[in-house]
């Protein structure tokens, strides 16, 4: 199953705005390529999962700056989807990939539970509202600290995982799969990569045992920030992961130079797990050229798990 068949707009029968007339998946409007990213500034998306008691509503931001265009975050990209999805087949222990084309390396785990995460370049929030939803013990969402960019991701963790949370605490029903976040922390903090001064990252140096970050790796300029604030904010022992998956749009080379090994070797990182995922789940290993990029790189996502050394 695509990964876009999981996301539609409101129906005009359902919804004010009448230019929101899509109700099918998007991923049925170009069947024949594999859309990359979803949405339009300023759009609210339905996210829809067979594990969720209901439908997620994700509003993009709608940027106005120049500097806030620029970080093409007003769009919600494969890569959040394939985050989302992981996070909760492995969390749930539902089937993640295909009957045909099982997971490459099923010892990989996404599992949020009891876990402090931090998702660095949020966007819409998505990963974030699913560990939230699905039993981590706290969550904060980051993204460039514009209010453009923040206020949108502040309302879908309010709506998705905080409102949630406190209806299923005031009915005092049995939780469901996505209520479990009743005594947990969610937030939303502003954060630049690589400006380390601030109040967030003074107070939470080491304070996340899993890190995660989604199409995040096409602005080689600020690799060198983004690894440093994934060491800055990654406790210091053995269990603590970064997930970081990036959608081969981004090319090749901009992926292989975030990937530079004695980079992370000097902030105490390394790659544990590497592989490629297409669209509709199958699984294949990581390469630096592929001939086949030009006709697919749309369709397919890199998966980066680091580790401390």
């Amino acid at each position: 199953m695509s990964l876009a068949n999981r996301i539609s707009l409101p129906n005009a029968d359902e919804h004010d705005d009448p230019e929101d007339f899509f109700g099918s998946g998007l991923g049925s409007i170009f069947p024949d390529e594999a859309p990359n990213l979803h949405g339009d500034p300023g759009q609210t998306l339905i996210y829809k999962s067979p594990h969720l008691s209901e439908p997620l509503l994700l509003r993009l931001c709608n940027p106005t700056l120049e500097t806030d265009r620029t970080l093409f975050s007003h769009y919600l990209w494969n890569a959040s989807l394939l985050l989302a999805e992981l996070i909760e087949a492995d969390t749930l222990g539902v089937p993640s990939g295909t009957a045909a084309a099982p997971r490459l390396l099923p010892d990989v785990s996404f599992d949020v539970r009891d876990r402090h995460v931090l998702e660095l370049g949020a966007g819409a929030g998505l990963g974030s509202i699913m560990a939230g939803l699905l039993g981590a013990k706290r969550v904060v969402a980051s993204d460039y600290p514009s209010e453009t960019v923040l206020g949108p991701l502040r309302d879908n963790l309010q709506r998705g995982v905080v409102r949630r949370a406190a209806a299923a605490a005031a009915a005092a029903a049995p939780a469901s799969c996505d209520d479990k976040s009743s005594t947990q922390q969610v937030a939303v903090e502003g954060h630049a990569w690589g400006a380390l001064d601030d109040d967030f990252s003074a107070r939470d140096k080491h304070a996340f045992n899993r890190i995660m970050a989604a199409d995040v790796l096409w602005m080689p300029w600020q690799h060198d920030n983004l690894r440093r604030s994934v060491d800055h904010f990654l406790a210091r022992d053995d269990e603590a992961r970064a997930w970081i998956i990036g959608g081969l749009h981004t090319g090749r080379a901009n992926m292989a130079l975030f990937l530079d090994e004695e980079e992370l070797k000097r902030l105490g990182l390394e790659i544990e797990h590497i592989w490629e995922r297409d669209c509709q789940g199958a699984e294949r290993e990581w390469k630096e050229v592929r001939e086949d990029d030009d006709r697919n790189k749309k369709r397919w996502l890199n998966i980066i798990v680091l580790k401390r050394t």
